[in-house]
């Protein structure tokens, strides 16, 4: 299978399948030098594993990082990165009596029609398990950005669980860590809480909006047509396993503004860089970062697992019903979150790295 790989010089192979003996990622472009070790990557993997709380799949997995090539004494070395997560929980039994069934809402079907082959365990290649690789890759891009643009931060919250959404006067980013589903909202955090816990008791399950933010990039990242910093963002949180819908700055709500609403405004501040009165493009003009606050959201779908008998058919093109057992998230977007974080991770870096070759040192001056 081709088409497992993402980015134009920072890129991203992921590997692997959600039973099998591990899954991981192949780095290549990072540039030398930068410092590197498993426990910087192990950090974020941590906040994605599941298992953490009664909210998230009960799957336990260590998701303990492996560095196998491309870093020498604690630094990368431009080489190819290797990394490997070893699978160490799976009950591959829970999937035996859907092997000839089609899961309604998962790939089964389509995975099936286009290959005439695949893997039931937990989906196989195309199994959420996937972007625990992706994560691991976020982690060594966090480090190059870092390295490259220090102050640079980004940082990914739930702002909508099923119908339920945050109140931005409530806005408080001390919060997003201090809570079990990554919001900034701690009286909506206590409201989903028990929203939530009665859905995973009826074995049902709810979608959610997650934002991610890179607050700190520099102006000029992206380009107008092809290589639209906006475009490559919507494409790696889309590609994000049961995401449906993308979102940059005002988004959809941009079509309900007049023009006088949509504008942001531009005028010189006291550092002698240019300010914006507003920011509902998202932080991207023409394709182009304006050096305010990156802004993106996606919306993921409620996770197709469920214990509610749904109708379906066979692989011979049988009429019946199903019922998927197993441990699953009753809402995938709370580990969705460090996903989005990552996806944000690798497409800055790789902006970046695509702005220092073209460009250099000749990028416009204001003032």
């Amino acid at each position: 299978m081709s088409l497992n790989t993402f980015g134009h010089l920072f890129r991203v192979t992921t590997w692997g399948e959600s039973h099998g003996p591990a899954l991981g990622a192949t780095v290549d472009g990072c540039p030398p030098g930068v410092p590197l070790e498993a426990s910087m990557i192990q950090h974020w993997l941590d906040l994605r594993k599941p298992g953490q709380n009664k909210y998230t799949t009960q799957r336990r997995e260590a998701d303990e990082v492996e560095i196998l090539s491309g870093v020498y004494e604690g630094h990368t070395t431009g080489t190819p990165i290797q990394l490997m997560i070893r699978n160490t929980d799976q009950r591959s039994k829970d999937y035996g009596d859907i092997a000839e069934k089609f899961r309604p809402g998962h790939a089964d079907i389509t995975y099936w029609q286009k290959y005439g082959i695949r893997d039931p365990r937990g989906g196989g290649r195309s199994s959420a398990r996937e972007t625990a690789a992706r994560v691991a890759a976020g982690g060594v891009a966090r480090e190059a950005v870092r390295a490259l643009v220090p102050g640079l931060q980004i940082k990914g919250y739930m702002v909508q669980m099923g119908p339920h959404q945050i109140d931005r006067d409530r806005f408080d980013w001390d919060q997003i860590d201090a809570n079990p589903f990554w919001t900034p909202d701690a009286v909506a955090a206590a409201d989903w809480a028990g929203y939530l816990d009665g859905l995973r008791k009826s074995g049902s399950s709810v979608g959610a909006v997650i934002e991610v933010v890179a607050k700190g990039a520099p102006a000029g990242l992206g380009a107008p047509i092809y290589a639209k910093l906006d475009t490559d963002i919507a494409a790696a949180m889309m590609s994000i396993n049961a995401v449906k819908g993308v979102e940059i700055g005002e988004g959809m709500a941009a079509a309900t503004l007049t023009g006088e609403a949509n504008a942001d405004e531009i005028f010189m501040g006291n550092d002698g860089k240019p300010r914006f009165s507003s920011n509902h493009a998202g932080g991207i003009l023409g394709g182009i970062s304006t050096g305010q606050d990156i802004v993106t959201r996606f919306a993921v779908k409620p996770t197709s697992s469920i214990l509610t008998p749904r109708k379906t058919i066979t692989k011979s093109g049988a009429e019946t019903e199903i019922v998927t057992k197993g441990r699953h998230d009753p809402c995938v977007g709370i580990r969705a979150v460090p996903v989005g974080e990552a996806m944000m991770a690798c497409v800055i870096l790789d902006h970046l790295l695509l702005h220092r070759g073209q460009i250099g040192d000749t990028a416009g001056k204001i003032g």
